[in-house]
């Protein structure tokens, strides 16, 4: 009896070369962001992750080639944070005085961003579904299953 093979684990890039990939694509990306209008502004950081997943997506990036630097980055992005956290503490006068109404901005956002994130996956699923089936329609015109014959039932009729 014969062991089926495993499928190969392919090793990591090395540390530097993903570092240099990351850096590329922020590179572009802040090359890109320079070329949108001054009333829409998009931040390179946006434009180099659409960038990274598109690469990824296409097979132009291994996912071994940046999956080392990636974890570590996941690892730290609470500390990646501490700078946004002094700057809010630097300007607690504005919290002061506005602070509700950025509470309910915020609040009002987090609820928005929830039910579109809910809705566009919802529409990829069945759009994935959709394409799966290939647009192919039932051909029995019941629409319950209990109302479907079977042909060995109409012969028993």
């Amino acid at each position: 009896m014969s062991k089926p093979n495993p499928t190969p684990k392919t090793a990591s890039a090395p540390f530097l070369v993903q570092i240099g990939i990351y850096t590329a694509v922020l590179f572009i990306a802040n090359g890109l962001s320079g070329l949108f209008p001054a009333n829409f502004p998009v931040p390179a950081p946006v434009i180099g992750l659409i960038l990274l997943y598109l690469a990824l997506t296409l097979h132009i990036v291994k996912l071994e080639w940046v999956d080392s630097v990636g974890s570590f980055l996941i690892s730290i992005i609470g500390f990646l944070f501490v700078p946004s956290g002094i700057s809010l503490a630097a300007n607690l006068k504005i919290m002061q005085q506005q602070g509700l109404q950025l509470a309910i901005v915020i609040i009002c956002a987090t609820i928005i961003l929830l039910v579109v994130t809910t809705y566009t996956a919802k529409g990829l699923i069945w759009a994935h579904q959709l394409l799966k089936t290939g647009f192919s329609r039932p051909t029995s015109s019941a629409t319950n299953l209990t109302q479907a014959v079977s042909p060995e039932d109409k012969e028993r009729d």
